[in-house]
């Protein structure tokens, strides 16, 4: 097939130990876009059994031979008994099959794996908060940030535990062919199709105060009153706190801060009139929030790396659904989410 009408090959690693859920994760999602991705699993052996961290195995249609035709390759998460600072030689050769430049996407756990393959030497990446410790101690020369949902460091993801795995790989389908597809592969998975914070709201911590109330209706308002300037003030009014303590409880209730909230929520929806509407750039600004086209550009421009028109040339087309060469992946980065401000390409 000619590359312009081949689908994306998206080959899934399974490494022993193997966690079900998130290996099912990417045969879930990117079939949900018709005719763009084409999902394989494989395993690191020419023997296709592969143990899970179940009380169940599992055999597998595909060997490693598979990862040389791999434009993405996806990796689950597996036992934490198993990880290690070195590659055991059969993944060590598996990895060696992958071409350079194709896009590495791991899951919790197999985040070490990539460290052990050695790369994430000088990049930033993320695994599992409760992994954090370990992780930091095995592969000091990381740049580990374990409260981010993931990380989109341009060929290589790096992704939180179990749930975190269904959010990256809709950042792969939103980077690919834009928020509206994104948005109805996530309906159709009945999940939301942003998720907002990061991993700080997942960490145990002490219980809110009882009878304390939370942020989660005054967030609601925010949303519907985004073209206004918000304050700090007038947001703890809404939910009758103090500004320092709605400053906390929405911290502990969401992983960042009010401010950083309000430009995530606000570039999210200007990347949906970019996409949706003919609006000018200005008026978009004042649409969301933003007091200027400029204020805009330089906030659209830190969270993806492009300009409105870049982005607008992108992902405004009839139906959607037009795939970005792994070269073109959107530069993003956030509190629930980060791209690294290298921007290591080839691959809200």
């Amino acid at each position: 097939m000619p590359a312009a009408r081949r689908p994306h090959r998206v080959v899934v690693l399974a490494l022993d130990g193997v966690y079900p859920f998130e290996l099912g994760i990417p045969n879930r999602v990117f079939p949900l876009v018709p005719g763009a991705y084409q999902v394989v699993t494989c395993t690191a052996t020419d023997d296709r059994t592969v143990a899970t961290d179940a009380d169940f195995t599992i055999t597998v249609e595909h060997g490693p031979q598979a990862l040389e035709t791999a434009d993405t390759v996806v990796i689950p998460p597996y036992d934490v008994r198993l990880l290690t600072r070195e590659l055991p030689e059969p993944v060590r050769n598996a990895f060696a099959r992958i071409r350079p430049g194709t896009r590495l996407v791991s899951i919790c756990s197999s985040a070490f794996a990539l460290a052990a393959a050695g790369l994430l030497d000088g990049r930033p990446a993320t695994t599992h908060w409760a992994l954090a410790d370990a992780f930091r101690q095995l592969f000091p020369q990381v740049a580990l940030d374990p409260e981010v949902l993931f990380i989109d460091d341009g060929d290589v993801l790096t992704s939180a535990g179990a749930a975190s795995g269904i959010d990256v790989c809709l950042h792969v389908v939103r980077s690919d062919h834009g928020s509206a597809v994104a948005n109805r592969v996530a309906r159709h998975c009945v999940v939301p199709p942003w998720r907002e914070g990061g991993q700080a709201q997942y960490i145990e911590q002490p219980v809110p105060e009882e009878g304390a109330s939370g942020t989660a209706a005054t967030r609601a308002w925010a949303l519907e009153n985004l073209e206004r300037p918000l304050a700090l003030r007038e947001l703890a009014a809404h939910a009758r706190m103090s500004p320092r303590t709605f400053a906390r409880r929405f911290q502990e209730e969401t992983g960042t801060s009010p401010g950083r909230w309000l430009i995530q929520q606000r570039v999210h929806r200007a990347r949906h009139l970019l996409e949706s509407s003919d609006l000018p750039v200005d008026r978009i600004a004042a649409e969301v929030g933003f007091a200027t086209g400029t204020s805009l550009r330089q906030h659209l421009h830190a969270a993806i790396g492009v300009s409105p028109q870049a982005y607008r040339r992108t992902f405004r087309t009839e139906a959607g659904a037009r795939a970005v060469p792994v070269g073109q992946h959107s530069q993003m980065r956030g509190k629930g989410w980060k791209k690294s401000p290298s921007g290591a390409s080839p691959g809200m």
